[in-house]
């Protein structure tokens, strides 16, 4: 049957100022998401050596492996609670209606997470948690609400590209945060330096030390505030409000007010409901199974890669020596030092990898993006492992280049088109949903590498306190390496969407009425 009118309009239309507005206002949420979910990265040693550094200690800066695996994972499992939850809720209340929400959430405890209060150690990782467990919940509820979004904002030559721009937000979000932690460090440490290092006395901590981990959280939800109200104006999506709610016409004044084509509203009947499987039902299990198991199987092997490479970050720069043993360092330049590793490692590889992507994905598509990103990052990351010893000891610029291209090649792939797959294959009546579903997997797979990686790339002898003896950095790589090719042979399940329209995809256009209730008519050029 005809699509309406109003969706062929969306399909067909030009880029233009609201597109880009779009992308500034989802994307924030990004920004926001890889900022306080990396950042901590670059001040757990700082909190280490502030809140539980014991004199005789030969590796200041450590917590203990409980304090430790908790701070890295809390804001992880909130993240997969707020996926499902607010995925759920973008599909029965409405995109529109819950999003404010999610980004709220992230502004209060951003700025909560700063303000972590207690007269112990336990006590301030205890509130800390706490306050990042609910960051966590709001930066979930952003992915499968902004995905949507855009993709159903979207027209169908850069819908690609349009969902992409929203995603490569979380490279800036990293970048920024390991460069606001270089700043805090690098100023606070000039002005206020530590005393000398001892051994059986102090961690040599700066005195104002404990600002410095606080401001990095709490200038994180700047940005997002700066978008608060504008992603409350936001209309709703026409294609929710057109083939969920059935009401076209409503559908054609709200794309008036934000797109360059004028609607005529012509009173027709309503069109009649036609007959939809629900989720969960037989028919959307024969139709959508396997793509289900391709798109959260993939999200959920790359993410294991992909976060415990982002959280373990200084675990590498350590071993090829980027930083210096903690004892010869105050607690701030210790930050700083690896702030720096962790920007440049960003600017050269991360953030590149998502501008590529956007450039190329609606031209070689999201299937083959995907494969060859899976393809690469094992090869690249065997190629660290199988030669690591000749990296550690002999050639630590060869070792860094090679593992920045670890992270183009995940932008450049899946870390890109696992978020824009299932905003594109679903129907919209619960495409929100299955973009939760799917999300929420990649996080089950970030919660695996957060845990599972920090024990099992210890040393083989001498651990730090309170970590059993690991298999070493080397073997964790290589097994690192074998789950992404494993994501690889996944992406098999999963179709090419590229330039096709959402409802050719999902069968959407079988299912509404052939009248439409809107005619449309472009500004510049009249019928």
């Amino acid at each position: 049957m005809p699509q309406l009118e109003v969706l062929t309009a969306l399909d067909q239309a030009k880029t233009q100022w609201y597109h880009f507005t779009a992308i500034i206002i989802a994307g924030m949420g990004f920004f926001t998401d890889a900022y306080d979910l990396f950042g901590i990265s670059t001040v757990t040693r700082l909190i280490g050596r502030i809140y539980y550094y014991e004199p005789g200690s030969a590796s200041p800066g450590t917590i203990p492996a409980g304090p430790n695996q908790a701070l890295n994972a809390v804001a992880l499992v909130g993240a997969l609670c707020g996926q499902l939850l607010f995925g759920w809720l973008g599909d029965k209340l409405g995109r529109k209606r819950v999003y404010g929400m999610t980004l709220l959430m992230m502004i209060i405890f951003s700025l909560a997470s700063g303000f972590s209060f207690g007269s112990t150690a336990k006590g301030v990782l205890t509130t800390l948690c706490f306050f990042r467990f609910w960051l966590g919940v709001g930066i979930g509820g952003d992915y499968p609400l902004s995905a949507t979004i855009m993709s159903e904002y979207s027209n169908t030559r850069t819908r690609g590209a349009f969902i992409a721009a929203v995603f490569s937000m979380q490279g800036l979000g990293l970048l920024t945060a390991a460069s606001v932690a270089l700043a805090i460090s690098g100023g606070l440490n000039n002005k206020y330096p530590a005393p000398p290092y001892d051994v059986n006395a102090v961690a040599s901590v700066n005195p104002q030390g404990d600002i410095a981990w606080r401001l990095v959280f709490m200038i994180g939800a700047i940005p997002a505030t700066a978008t608060f109200y504008y992603r409350l104006r936001m209309p709703e999506t026409a294609r929710y409000t057109a083939l969920v709610e059935r009401n076209n016409k409503q559908a054609a004044i709200d794309m008036a007010k934000v797109l360059d084509v004028e609607f005529k509203a012509v009173d027709l009947e309503p069109s009649q409901e036609h007959a939809q499987y629900a989720f969960g039902s037989r028919k959307f299990w024969r139709i959508h199974a396997l793509h289900l198991i391709g798109t959260c199987g993939c999200w959920f092997i790359f993410d294991i890669s992909y976060y415990s490479q982002n959280l373990f970050q200084q675990t590498v720069y350590g071993a090829i020596g980027w930083l210096p043993p903690a004892k010869t360092v105050s607690a701030l330049e210790e930050m700083y030092k690896a702030s720096r590793a962790q920007a440049l490692i960003a600017l050269c590889g991360t953030v590149p990898g998502y501008y590529v992507a956007i450039l190329l994905i609606d031209v070689i598509g999201r299937w083959i993006m995907q494969l060859q990103g899976f393809f690469f990052m094992s090869v690249f990351m065997f190629a660290l492992a199988i030669p690591y010893n000749h990296w550690k000891n002999h050639n630590h610029t060869g070792f860094i280049i090679i593992y920045a291209l670890t992270f183009f090649f995940s932008n450049f792939g899946p870390n890109t088109t696992t978020f824009i797959l299932p905003a594109e294959i679903y129907p919209a009546r619960f495409r929100s949903t299955c973009h939760g579903i799917s999300a929420a997997s990649g996080k089950l797979g970030a919660i695996v590498g957060a845990f599972g990686f920090n024990y099992i790339a210890q040393p083989t002898s001498n651990p730090p306190p309170g970590y059993p003896a690991g298999i070493g950095l080397r073997n964790a790589i290589f097994i690192l390496a074998s789950i992404n090719f494993l994501g690889l042979v996944l992406t098999f399940l999963v179709p090419e969407t590229n330039q096709k329209s959402l409802e050719d995809l999902t069968g959407e256009n079988d299912d509404d009425s052939p009248d439409s209730v809107a005619m449309v008519e472009n500004k510049t050029n009249p019928a």
